[in-house]
């Protein structure tokens, strides 16, 4: 009875812990799908209190910024706040959320473009094997490392 407890905390402390690497870009930024085929990216970094959201091909390189849109929410469902975006030359500029929160992203190629949406918890907690944050974690899935 003992040994089939401990096999089942075990178990439940594994997947409860268990995270998967992340997808980085050139910057080392968080690589969020901004299309259905893989065709457009948005590498995510943090620069002081702004998420900058550069716009990426499918080979991971710039894009020139033209019509395309973003719209950026936080908070809890029934709650949401939308948030201030605001476009650059490499692609948009977003007030960073708190730690815990969820960066909700609806992306359009042009104005007359269907959404896609892309979603990043800002988890700023230290991930034990790699050392940084959790929402930047190169660390790879244990089925990976077998």
């Amino acid at each position: 009875m003992k040994a089939r407890l401990i096999t089942l905390l075990s178990l439940f402390t594994a997947v409860a812990f268990a995270h998967e690497g992340v997808e980085l870009g050139p910057n080392k930024g968080r690589i969020l799908e901004f299309s259905k085929n893989e065709t457009m990216h948005g590498e995510v970094i943090v620069k002081g209190d702004k998420f900058h959201i550069a716009l990426l091909d499918k080979d991971k390189k710039p894009v020139a910024m033209d019509k395309q849109t973003l719209t950026a929410t936080t908070g809890e469902r029934d709650k949401p706040v939308k948030l201030a975006v605001e476009k650059d030359a490499k692609g948009f500029v977003v007030p960073v959320v708190k730690a815990g929160e969820w960066l909700i992203l609806q992306y359009k190629n042009s104005p007359d473009a269907k959404a896609v949406t892309a979603r990043l918890e800002y988890n700023t907690s230290t991930c034990e094997e790699c050392k940084k944050a959790e929402w930047l974690c190169e660390c790879k899935p244990a089925a990976e490392k077998k």
